[in-house]
């Protein structure tokens, strides 16, 4: 009878929404009612357009061409479609966590499929980041969702610098942009205020759609959006969530290629631990399976994508894991190769990054953890 009326009590908790309606209020995930800020005038980082508006040659609307033009980043920082180069983003440790950023071209050595490659783009020193905060906002996180949003505030905040562009990105049955890549902090806050005020409308976490359109872009509410794979420079991925996916139009191992094709780490904060520590008394056999899976989902996603993995539990917690995100963000090397080995489409390619931190000829990665994406797959698609 015990077990009985706890699998009913977290039921109740996870999926209430199926049972009581939310209450209506206003600025809602479908239809966010942004404040205006007061102050500067914010620069928009332009979005790359997918490739159907771009081959559609269509023309934007009257009332669209009316609008002032967007301010244009300077010409070094300009979003610019990649085609051919291999991208990897690599951060080095030692074995005390110490971060290496002061390291060189020449410190780094690039295999695909055990064949060296020639490094033929590399930036190693701080720069400003775009990013995207990808946040759930379903019903399953309705009893925690400060927990879930807080970190996106603290990350404003705190670590957000001049020169920055940030876009969030809500999902729950489908990815919402609530503010596209923006510099200015107060519009990113006004955003983060708005998921903290009002209740999720759907029980639905589908995040594996989510990954796929902050990654490869999409079309939502009728606009189409770029993905961040198409991004020059230094990229990244914010992502919080529980890891638990519902009812995705795409599976697992879909998912886990779209992220290890796309070269964007992705450093994610999983709040599924805390949620399985409140409900843990209440948890049948499937369902303590279920939250285990979506954690080790999360951690593959972060180790396919050259990001990284944390598990939060405390609040406390938060402001370290977020330091030590944004430092990893700001200093990771990027190296570019364009491929010399055989190339057929669907085919796996392994990746091995070597580091050579004294110079001395040798790699020493056996004395270092390095962090960079481990594989990609030949798009079968040459249009994309």
């Amino acid at each position: 009878m015990r077990a009985r009326l706890g699998y009913l009590l977290f039921g109740a908790i996870v999926f209430i929404g199926l049972i009581i309606p939310p209450p209506r209020v206003t600025g809602t995930l479908d239809n966010p009612t942004l404040v205006p800020q007061a102050g500067r005038r914010p620069e928009r980082r332009p979005r790359p357009k997918g490739a159907a508006a771009e081959q559609s040659g269509e023309k934007k609307p009257a009332t669209q061409q009316k609008k002032p033009p967007v301010v244009q980043a300077p010409p070094e920082q300009a979003i610019q479609l990649e085609a051919k180069l291999v991208t990897v983003p690599v951060v080095v440790f030692d074995k005390k966590g110490n971060l290496f950023t002061k390291l060189k071209k020449e410190n780094f050595a690039v295999y695909e499929d055990n064949v060296r490659q020639e490094i033929v783009t590399f930036a190693g020193e701080e720069a400003p980041l775009t990013m995207v905060m990808l946040i759930e906002y379903s019903r399953i996180i309705q009893w925690i969702r400060y927990e879930v949003i807080n970190p996106a505030g603290i990350f404003i905040t705190r670590f957000m610098k001049p020169g920055d562009y940030i876009a969030i990105v809500a999902f729950d049955i489908r990815p919402k942009v609530l503010v596209d890549f923006t510099n200015n902090p107060g519009e990113l806050l006004n955003a983060v205020n708005i998921l903290i005020r009002n209740l999720p409308a759907f029980s639905e976490a589908n995040l594996y759609d989510a990954l796929k359109f902050v990654l490869e872009g999409g079309t939502v509410d009728g606009e189409e959006y770029g993905g961040l794979a198409q991004v020059k420079g230094r990229t990244s991925v914010l992502l919080i969530a529980t890891g638990i996916d519902t009812f995705s139009r795409i599976n697992y191992d879909q998912a886990r290629k779209i992220v290890a094709n796309a070269g964007v780490p992705i450093y994610i904060i999983g709040v599924g631990e805390l949620a399985y520590i409140l409900a843990e008394p209440y948890l049948s056999g499937p369902q303590r399976l279920t939250f285990l899976q979506a954690q080790n989902a999360l951690r593959t996603f972060a180790e396919s994508s050259g990001g990284r993995f944390y598990s939060v539990r405390f609040q406390g917690a938060l402001p370290s894991v977020l330091n030590s995100i944004s430092t990893m963000m700001r200093y990771q090397y990027v190296l570019g190769y364009t491929p010399s080995t055989p190339r057929k489409k669907g085919k796996k390619h392994k990746i091995t990054v070597l580091v050579d931190v004294n110079g001395d000829g040798k790699p020493d990665n056996k004395q270092l953890e390095v962090q960079y994406r481990r594989f990609y797959i030949e798009p079968k698609d040459d249009a994309k």
